[in-house]
């Protein structure tokens, strides 16, 4: 069971204070819950550790070279296979985050999903869920399992480190219209300035340039009117697999950068093999009844289970299939047509009023936040993000 606290107090002056209202819009304030799950130490210790456990076992399932029918097995787009090998075969390719979202069971954490590509969430993770605390009279420097914004830090110099050769200039892209997904890369740029990425710039994608001819080599962006800049570094918060299927002009190009080094991007295309949700089904062949898992496969399973489209975003098309094999609930959208995975039901902790709650774990280099989504039925992306609060002697 789920045990809340109330979390009096007005968040928005609270995030004023902190200095971080810039990287807030509205929206994400007005979702956020004004309770905390109280969070027992010893559960927060266990879904950090799963993540750290988990990653390395992702790490360790892809193989060595990786074969074309793996990568078929994947459905990565074929345009990309040049640029995941070539990326996951250089380490200055390097993956700044992803999150891994975790059944909270009777067994202990058991892997749902890992948005390895393109993880949103960073404003409320970092700022919102805190300001929440702080705005309640309950923050301390342990009350809450939140190194996200540390790391992300740890991870920009580390990134720069790697690519000491190029420029420290860097372009963060994001698909145009979105105020949520600005706002994620509103708090990268944060993380990274600190880092010494001291030269930045936010934009639509639409309005970056690539170019592999002569002297406009490179990526370019109009950071003032009239006025256009190179980037050595890019980060796009636009999922390869989308890129690679409406733009195969600009991926064959930022492929041909990435290849002779013009440019270095995150997260780096290799991340499409851990986004692909049929590598669940590969990692249940190389680690059988692992107690992270749950059993999945590229079939259909007997019994209660769910089904996932291989790239489907934001729960669409996310649907449960009963014991008996009907159809229970199915949410709609846009990728019904994707290959599928199917994955054993996972039970998801609820409260008194019978809500499911389900665990974030941001990676960063390492295993470092925590936060919760929650809902009456399946958790998609217009769920209500739940801060936590640790707890010494409270069970769940």
């Amino acid at each position: 069971m789920i045990n809340l606290l109330p979390l009096p107090g007005d968040v928005s002056p609270a995030v004023r204070t902190l200095g971080w209202e810039w990287a807030i819009e509205e929206a994400c304030q007005n979702y956020v819950a004004r309770e905390a799950v109280q969070l027992p130490e010893t559960e927060a210790e266990t879904l950090l550790q799963a993540a750290d456990t988990l990653y390395e076992m992702l790490v360790e399932a892809i193989p060595d070279p990786i074969p074309d029918e793996f990568l078929q097995r994947l459905a990565i787009p074929a345009n990309l296979w040049e640029a995941v090998r070539h990326s996951w075969n250089d380490e200055r390719h390097w993956h700044l985050y992803g999150r891994f979202d975790l059944a909270m069971t009777p067994d202990g954490p058991k892997l749902l999903e890992f948005n390895a590509d393109t993880a949103t969430s960073l404003p409320e993770t970092v700022v919102v869920q805190w300001a929440s605390l702080v705005a309640a009279g309950q923050a301390d420097e342990a009350s809450q399992a939140n190194g996200l914004f540390e790391c992300l830090e740890d991870q920009f110099r580390h990134w720069r480190t790697l690519n000491i050769d190029k420029q420290a200039t860097l372009l963060l892209v994001y698909l145009p219209g979105s105020a949520e997904d600005e706002a994620n890369c509103t708090v990268l740029a944060e993380a990274a300035r600190t880092a010494g990425f001291a030269d930045l710039h936010i934009c639509p994608a639409d309005d970056m340039r690539v170019s592999v001819q002569g002297e406009d080599r490179g990526v370019w962006a109009e950071t003032v009117p009239g006025q256009w800049q190179k980037f050595d570094f890019l980060f796009k918060l636009v999922p390869w697999e989308i890129l690679a299927e409406e733009e195969p002009e600009l991926t064959a190009d930022l492929t041909q950068l990435q290849l002779t080094r013009d440019v270095v991007t995150a997260n780096p295309a290799y991340t499409l093999l851990f986004q692909s949700k049929a590598l669940l089904a590969h990692l249940w062949e190389v680690f059988p009844h692992h107690p992270l898992l749950l059993e999945a496969s590229l079939a259909p399973l007997p019994g209660h289970h769910v089904r996932k489209p291989l790239f489907g975003r934001e729960g669409q098309n996310v649907a449960e299939i009963r014991p008996d094999g009907r159809t229970g609930t199915e949410v709609p959208g846009d990728f019904a047509q994707q290959p599928q995975l199917y994955q054993r039901w996972a039970e998801l902790p609820t409260d008194t009023q019978g809500r499911l709650y389900q665990a974030g774990v941001f990676w960063a280099g390492e295993a470092c936040a925590i936060g919760f989504r929650r809902e009456a039925g399946l958790i998609t992306n217009l769920s209500e993000f739940v801060p936590h609060v640790l707890a010494e002697n409270t069970s769940s």
